[in-house]
């Protein structure tokens, strides 16, 4: 068995050009993270770069300079293998005194650049000491400021490389780039000094520094080269030609990697791909990996990417994972993209627990091809509205039923002769149920019920609705869960959840769709436990057209999204008023539809585009958690969430705050459950007077306490009295934020822990206890959406008088009409609801969403078919009307609520005129004086 090892990697090896030269094979077996300077690189923008021409183009700063060759002399014992020129920087007053160059004129935005150059000093006593490069930024309107790009320690007669990159998004009125650093009193020795474009910006035509096509960026991706280019973040690496006795072999090439010794979960083996990636291009990662070691068989890997923009914020990026497993290699694919213009990036492999290995055979990392745009699905010969489960009256006994497990099925009479309400507006036309049930029982699991193969009934990307009435038998101790469930080729999946705790019928609605082709499809009732009999009437399952539902809420849209307007002029003769036009423009809903954002999304300015020209409201993802503004006990991080809001407040875009506490006990940090009671109380404190004093008035809501249905990490710990607690206080800090109650799986009947009638006993228990609840966040993750059930849900919970928000709304679909169709269903429910004030979208970047294929617009900018109906609501949205004054000197349209722009056409004049048009029940009139 072969194997070299390689160093725990701790930061960039520097050499000296004669150790590159003479030592260069050694060190890459060894180290296995050294190459030497390779590749193609752009042209040098430096001019004189070598110093040939003497310090012509240079600026000396303040102290002397001049240039010799190596052979002329060895500059403080420093001696050279080959003949070059170098600058001796002397006559030092201060540490920042030095050799500068204006680049100006050399450099673009949003293009990356690396700079290189090997530095000494002369002078020094003992020790070393530290040389840097510099960019000096000066502005006209705005002070100077200064932007680092790299720094090296240097000993006494020695050389050392300084290596960077820097990256500017705006360019200033001068660019100086300079070197500085040694002490007063130390010469500067500077050798040869290059900087190149390492990553073009779009509008740059070269692109040989950057991969955008089939080539892998990866060096070495098998490990042909032993370990060259890699290194270990945290542990050792290791190279193998097999492994285990000879159990564990590649299954690509000859070799693979080991990432062992490893004491943290984020220890594994890394490649630093700085410059080889651009800013704003998709990349996709694939990797065969495994795991072994520490009796342990199956484990998360996971690729990560960690990223140091040019002002030293740093940021992970999650790119795949995937179960490995110790028996075989598997796949891992993943994608990612870079909005900024990083000064480094590494991509690892992390994951496992410590002391299991992670095993690398091959990695390829590539640009991503572009995902085809869909097709509309190929839906034929669907009856919507009719039920696909046979014998669902029971007038033929059991027949077209079986028992799941060994349970026993018969009929009986006295259930429910009407349909559920949920199903009657998209059930097609229907007689009145039969009344009779099947009564299961004998039940010894819970999963046990009737059950019946749908296989060849269901079609790809139609969305179906589930109903039912169902029941339990005497002898349950508590609340039963009852479910309607679809088995899809031994796959779950959820059709409808309710709970049942008492001996009447109750109603179960949901919905499905099947997006790939099974081989199996059966549905089944479960739920209660075990020796619990479970009763079942009217089992529908029937697919729905969404669309038919759409003329419906158009209307209701109209009635409460709208008011009449009545333009009344003065000042004009009434012979005119037929030959003077008005045309009026909708230039602004004022309906709040928003969407979720990050810090690292403000660094693409095409995402910032889209925000402000389709949202006014705006919900940061992240940076305003608890675990992320203090990740460690008094260490606080608000700079995120400053430059979200900055960026906010720019473009007059209201904000969310999400949220002050998330009650789920797995995204508490570990400090924060390590408290004793006395000192979590005083950080719950801490929490609230630290966060709504800084943001007091920015925030216009909060999420106080998130998915309180869902978790009880603070109620359990401090008591109940610490929910309404946290709304008072809150309350207190910032009167003028509205403070909401937030959850999931509210509206879609998939899940009892969090359905409309829980929702309300849980708010009015907030009441109760004194807790200012000021509205209802509804999160709105979901999947194929139903109209009439997701506005059941929002009836049941406007009887509290609440403003209702959609606050985290994402669908999702591999078939970008369908996804549109999903989407569209939401926000016209949405419109059409009375009690709804409020809709953000939980993203629509790709890449950047917590579901896979829910984005509106593709990685690199395109808007897909999601995007497109998204924009098209938004424009159906808006009110457009044109004609001419009548009789009355009145001209009368009826629009949306938002701001408008009048324009007024009279034979000898032309006047505009903006005005807004607010909620109200009267006209509102508005006149123009012509």
């Amino acid at each position: 068995m072969k194997r070299f090892s390689a160093c725990c990697f701790t930061s960039r090896i520097s050499q000296f050009h004669s150790h590159w030269k003479h030592n260069q094979s050694q060190s890459q077996i060894m180290a296995g993270n050294v190459s030497g300077p390779s590749g193609s690189k752009g042209a040098n923008i430096l001019l004189n770069h070598d110093f040939s021409c003497g310090l012509n183009s240079w600026h000396l700063n303040c102290c002397t300079g001049y240039v010799i060759s190596s052979q002329a002399s060895a500059q403080g014992g420093i001696s050279m293998e080959s003949e070059v020129k170098y600058a001796v920087i002397t006559d030092r007053k201060e540490c920042w005194q030095g050799l500068e160059q204006d680049i100006t004129d050399r450099i673009s935005i949003g293009s990356t650049y690396t700079v290189s150059t090997c530095v000494g000093v002369s002078g020094l006593s003992q020790g070393s000491s530290d040389v840097q490069a510099t960019l000096k930024l000066e502005y006209h309107d705005s002070a100077t400021s200064y932007l680092f790009i790299g720094r090296t320690s240097v000993n006494k007669d020695s050389w050392e490389k300084l290596e960077g990159t820097f990256s500017l998004s705006t360019l200033p009125d001068r660019v100086i780039f300079y070197l500085e650093g040694p002490a007063a009193g130390i010469d500067l020795l500077i050798r040869p000094v290059e900087i190149y474009c390492s990553i073009p910006n779009n509008s740059t035509t070269s692109t040989r520094c950057v991969s955008t096509g089939d080539d892998n960026i990866i060096i070495n991706p098998q490990f042909v080269d032993g370990l060259n280019n890699w290194s270990g973040r945290g542990c050792k690496i290791m190279l193998h030609d097999s492994m285990n006795d000879g159990k564990i072999v590649p299954k690509s090439g000859k070799f693979f990697a080991s990432a062992t010794e490893r004491t943290q979960n984020w220890n594994g083996i890394q490649q630093e791909i700085t410059g080889r990636v651009q800013r704003k291009l998709a990349y996709e990662v694939t990797a065969l990996v495994r795991i072994f070691g520490n009796n342990v068989s199956t484990s998360d890997v996971r690729a990560t990417l960690w990223v140091q923009t040019p002002d030293l914020r740093e940021q992970y990026i999650g790119i795949a994972n995937v179960q490995a497993t110790d028996k075989d290699w598997i796949t891992m694919q993943g994608k990612f993209l870079l909005n900024g213009s990083p000064s480094k990036v590494v991509l690892y492999l992390e994951g496992p627990p410590p002391g299991t290995d992670i095993l690398l055979n091959n990695l390829v990392l590539k640009h991503a091809a572009k995902t085809p745009p869909s097709t509309p699905p190929d839906v034929k010969n669907v009856t919507y509205g009719v039920n696909v489960i046979e014998n669902s009256n029971l007038a033929d006994g059991t027949n077209g039923w079986f028992p799941l497990g060994n349970c026993t099925l018969s009929v009986k009479t006295g259930s429910p002769h009407i349909i559920p309400p949920m199903a009657r507006d998209s059930l097609g036309p229907h007689e009145l149920l039969s009344g009779r049930y099947i009564l299961v029982t004998n039940r010894t699991q819970t999963w046990m019920g009737p059950a019946q193969i749908i296989t060849d009934k269901v079609k790809l990307f139609v969305t179906y609705q589930v109903s039912a009435w169902v029941r339990i038998g005497s002898g349950s101790s508590g609340s039963q869960n009852v479910n309607v469930a679809l088995g899809v080729d031994n796959q779950w999946v959820n059709g409808g959840q309710t709970e049942v705790s008492d001996d009447m019928w109750h109603e179960i609605g949901g919905s499905f769709r099947i997006e790939k082709q099974p081989s199996k499809v059966m549905v089944y009732v479960q739920g209660p436990a075990s020796g619990v009999d479970l009763m079942v009437a009217g089992l529908q399952i029937f697919p729905v057209d969404r669309h038919t539902r759409f003329r419906y809420l158009k209307i209701q849209t109209d009635k409460i999204r709208k008011r009449d307007v009545i333009l009344k002029f003065s000042g004009l003769d009434s012979g005119n008023y037929a030959n003077t036009s008005v045309q009026v423009r909708q230039t602004q809903n004022d309906f709040p539809i928003g969407t979720c954002i990050s810090r690292t999304n403000i660094d693409n300015e095409d995402f910032v585009n889209f925000i402000v020209k389709h949202f006014n409201w705006a919900v940061f993802g992240n940076e305003l958690k608890w675990y992320w503004t203090e990740p460690q006990q008094g260490s606080l991080n608000y700079k995120d969430a400053d430059d979200l809001l900055s960026l906010c407040q720019k473009h007059n875009i209201q904000t969310r705050g999400h949220c002050i506490f998330w009650e789920v006990d797995g995204v508490v940090q570990q400090w924060v459950k390590s408290l004793n009671n006395n000192d979590l109380m005083t950080a719950v404190q801490n929490r609230l007077n630290g966060l709504l004093t800084r943001y007091k008035g920015k925030f216009s809501h909060y999420d106080v306490n998130n998915e309180m249905l869902h978790g009880s990490f603070f109620q359990d710990r401090l008591g109940k009295d610490i929910r309404a607690n946290m709304f008072k206080t809150a309350n207190q800090l910032d009167p003028s934020a509205t403070l909401f109650v937030n959850d999931y799986h509210v509206e879609d009947g998939c899940d009892t822990r969090s359905c409309p009638d829980k929702y309300i006993h849980h708010i009015l228990d907030l009441q109760e206890q004194g807790a200012p609840v000021g509205g209802i966040g509804i999160q709105g993750h979901i999947d194929s959406p139903i109209g009439p059930i997701v506005c059941s849900s929002l009836d049941k919970l406007s009887i509290l008088g609440l403003p209702i928000w959609f606050t985290e709304l994402d669908v999702s679909s591999i078939n970008e009409y369908v996804r549109a169709d999903d989407l569209e269903v939401m926000l016209r429910e949405a419109m059409a609801h009375p009690a709804v004030e409020g809709i953000m979208l939980w993203g629509f970047w790709e890449l950047f969403m917590s579901r896979d294929n829910s984005h509106l617009v593709n990685a690199e900018g395109d808007i897909n078919e999601a995007g497109k109906r998204f924009l098209t609501l938004k424009q159906e949205w808006l009110s457009h009307s044109h004609g001419h004054i009548d009789e009355q000197g009145q001209y009368n349209f009826r629009g949306f609520h938002g701001t408008y722009n009048v324009q007024v056409v009279a034979p000898s004049k032309k006047i505009s005129k903006t005005f807004v048009l607010d909620k109200g029940d009267s006209p509102l009139v508005v006149s123009i004086d012509l």
